[in-house]
C-alpha cells in the first residue's frame, strides 16, 4: 500500500479484478475504520487457506489499509514504523539474511522464515536488516 495509492488501493489492480465475497466479508469483519492489521489479514489467509497475496489484493479492492506490519515497517502511529536498527547482528543471522538477498532486497517471507528458524521475533530480524542496510521488499500481502 504505497503512498501513491493511499486511499485508492484498488487502482493497483487491473480493471475488472474480482475477489471472493466470503473472503471480503471476513476481512471487513476484522477491519475497523477501513484498516486491518497485518496479523488479522494473515489470520484470514490461514482460515481460508489462501495465499496472503490474495488477501492483500482483496483488502486493496475493498480499500482497506493494512496497518501494524509484523516486521514493524509500516502502519504505526504516530511514527509510522517501529523497527529500529539492531545494535548487534549475530553472525548466523547475518549469514542467513545476506544469503536470502535477491536483486538487492530480502523478501518479507524470507525474514519471517529466518525468524522462525532462529526462534527470533520478526522485528528482531527486520532490525537486523536495518542495521545491515538491507531493504525488505515483496510484502506477502502486496503492501509494498
Amino acid at each position: 500500500m504505497t503512498h501513491e495509492y493511499a486511499g485508492h488501493y484498488g487502482a493497483k489492480h487491473p480493471a475488472g479484478t474480482t475477489y471472493d465475497p466470503a473472503l471480503a466479508a471476513a476481512l471487513e469483519e476484522r477491519a475497523a475504520d477501513d484498516r486491518i492489521t497485518c496479523a488479522a489479514a494473515f489470520d484470514v489467509a490461514e482460515s481460508f487457506r489462501v495465499a496472503p497475496l490474495e488477501v492483500g489484493k482483496t483488502a486493496d479492492l475493498l480499500e482497506l489499509r493494512i496497518i501494524k506490519c509484523r516486521l514493524g515497517l509500516f502502519g504505526y502511529a504516530p511514527e509510522k514504523r517501529i523497527v529500529r536498527p539492531a545494535e548487534h547482528v549475530p553472525d548466523d543471522l547475518r549469514e542467513r539474511l545476506l544469503g536470502a538477498v535477491v536483486d538487492g532486497r530480502i523478501s518479507c517471507k524470507a525474514c519471517w522464515e529466518i525468524a522462525e528458524t532462529l526462534g527470533l521475533e520478526k522485528t528482531a530480524v527486520s532490525g537486523a536488516c536495518e542495521a545491515l542496510g538491507l531493504k525488505v521488499g515483496l510484502c506477502q500481502l502486496g503492501a509494498f
